[in-house]
């Protein structure tokens, strides 16, 4: 497998679920009367980001590790998200992007030296970069995101989190 196989589908893959599972959240604080603006708000622990948060870094860590691989210049936002149309445009650019994304530009990525400004000074090659950082943090901003949800009483599961699955018969 490419690096693009590795990374681009499963950040569209893992965006749209959390699109599906804030739609879920949504539906949820509206049958509860309760402000959608509670959910994005909550966090898991005090010393943890809240929702929204969560769910701009899940953006950012798709759209930048993509970024970074392929050698293009990633879209920006400016965290100003208070709303869920906002956070679901939010997500929907990220994924307009990794869509807009060729196979062939990865190429070389493997060995590409990825940086990051909270690394202090520090690279790894783009083989590294991707199973070290990038998935694990992707996938940890969704759980964190899936698991407040989860948390505020949202009937979400493993299967709203997976999503559908490319079975063969």
């Amino acid at each position: 497998m490419s690096i693009y196989d590795l990374t681009v589908p499963s950040a569209i893959k893992s965006l749209r679920n959390l699109s599906s599972i804030l739609d879920k959240g949504a539906a949820f604080a509206d049958s509860k009367k309760t402000p959608m603006e509670v959910l994005l708000n909550s966090r898991l622990a005090v010393d943890q980001f809240p929702l929204t948060r969560q769910i701009q870094i899940a953006c950012d860590t798709a759209k930048f590790g993509a970024a970074r691989l392929s050698g293009v210049t990633a879209p920006t936002h400016e965290d100003t998200e208070k709303t869920l149309a906002e956070l679901q445009a939010r997500i929907k650019s990220t994924i307009s992007f990794l869509e807009s994304l060729k196979p062939e530009q990865f190429n070389g990525a493997e060995t590409r030296q990825i940086t990051n400004r909270f690394w202090e000074n520090k690279w790894m090659y783009g083989k590294d970069y991707v199973p070290h950082h990038l998935l694990p943090n992707l996938y940890f901003h969704v759980t964190t995101a899936y698991s407040i949800l989860r948390n505020c009483g949202v009937d979400i599961g493993k299967g709203d989190y997976l999503g559908q699955m490319p079975f063969q018969s």
